[in-house]
């Protein structure tokens, strides 16, 4: 099966939940960052799978990003802004008739959902719902994550690809 799992990332916790979800799927599985995901990249998947960071309690802005420029000069690890926001990667996106799941990274105790504002989009556009969206935990406002994740984001790959 033909699949791409997008996704924003700042500190590569999101990036790495990515990966391990398109190893899941299998060999025909990209993971790619929204810079990369091209509208012809995506008229060629039969799976659109879409993952952000929670930020603000919902999916990032961009002026929320702009915003993480700062992190650096409070101490924090430089964040990685060299995509554009999975928001802004949604409203550029045409319409599809794919199949679409959504994920997020978060920290436990943080409120809110960015995987079902991505999977809400994705059904505006078209796709259908392959899954729940699915939250994979960071232990920190950076990371790393959660131990497990990157297991448990692969076994819900190879579910996707059997949903698929």
């Amino acid at each position: 099966m033909k699949a791409i799992v997008v996704y924003e990332s700042h500190w590569g916790n999101t990036a790495a939940i990515a990966q391990a979800i398109a190893e899941g799927i299998g060999p025909e599985a990209q993971a790619m960052s929204t810079a990369d995901a091209t509208a012809e990249v995506v008229a060629a998947a039969e799976l659109i799978v879409a993952g952000a960071p929670l930020l603000g309690f919902n999916l990032p802005t961009d002026m929320m990003v702009k915003g993480l420029s700062s992190e650096t000069a409070k101490g924090g690890p430089p964040p990685d802004l060299s995509h554009p926001t999975m928001r802004a990667w949604l409203d550029a996106l045409p319409k599809g008739a794919g199949r679409a799941a959504a994920f997020e990274t978060k920290i436990s105790w943080s409120p809110g959902s960015s995987s079902k504002a991505i999977l809400g989009k994705l059904k505006e556009k078209g796709y259908r719902e392959a899954a729940k969206p699915e939250r994979f935990v960071v232990k920190d406002r950076y990371g790393p994550l959660k131990e497990g994740e990157l297991e448990r984001a692969k076994a819900w790959g190879a579910e996707l690809a059997k949903a698929a």
